[in-house]
């Protein structure tokens, strides 16, 4: 009676259950402490490609010039670079800077007189030599004057030799400079007082 429709003794079928899902795995194993610390090493190192690698340095190189190029620019005294660092060449560019000198006009004043004396003017050379030889002269006496009195004052402000190591040098090839094309640029304008050095 009951069951109509159905064979006697007959199931219903079971649908099996799904095996439960596990969720993927990186699909690789799991470096060791070694390994982790030689990779990080190799990407301080940068790149191997020995192109990619000297890429890398010319960059590297390009920056710090620009760097170091407009530290000199702004004068900023924490980036100079090691030829322009320091308060005693500090003081020696504001001791320059506040002087006039024959020195700073002598680029020009060469290059006049090498323009003149391409004229074959048996007159002309002999006063442009003259001219050359009394100017070569000033220039030793007024360059030794500022020199000596520079030397005086450092001598004062820094004792230890070690602080003026190379500042005669410094200040001479500073003092050949035109003054606009002076860098680090002069903080003194001329007739002014050198700034004292900090600490």
């Amino acid at each position: 009676m009951f069951g109509l429709g159905k064979k006697d003794g007959a199931q219903e079928p079971v649908t099996p259950a799904e095996p439960p899902t596990t969720p993927a795995g990186k699909g690789r194993p799991t470096p060791t402490r070694k390994e982790a610390e030689q990779a990080r090493r190799q990407a301080l190192k940068g790149p191997t490609d020995p192109k990619a690698r000297r890429k890398l340095e010319r960059e590297q190189v390009r920056q710090q010039r620009v760097a170091a190029r407009e530290a000199l620019m702004s004068g900023d005294e924490r980036a100079l670079p090691a030829r322009d660092a320091g308060p005693a060449k500090s003081f020696v560019r504001d001791y320059v800077d506040g002087r006039r000198t024959l020195a700073e006009y002598f680029i020009i004043i060469a290059v006049v007189v090498l323009i003149v004396g391409l004229f074959r003017i048996p007159s002309v050379q002999v006063v442009v030599s003259v001219i050359w030889f009394a100017m070569l002269v000033l220039l030793v006496v007024d360059m030794s004057i500022l020199l000596l009195r520079m030397r005086k004052q450092l001598a004062e402000k820094f004792p230890d030799p070690a602080d003026r190591k190379g500042t005669m040098f410094y200040g001479a090839m500073r003092s050949l400079q035109i003054r606009r094309l002076r860098l680090p640029p002069p903080k003194v304008r001329p007739g002014g007082r050198p700034v004292e050095p900090k600490g």
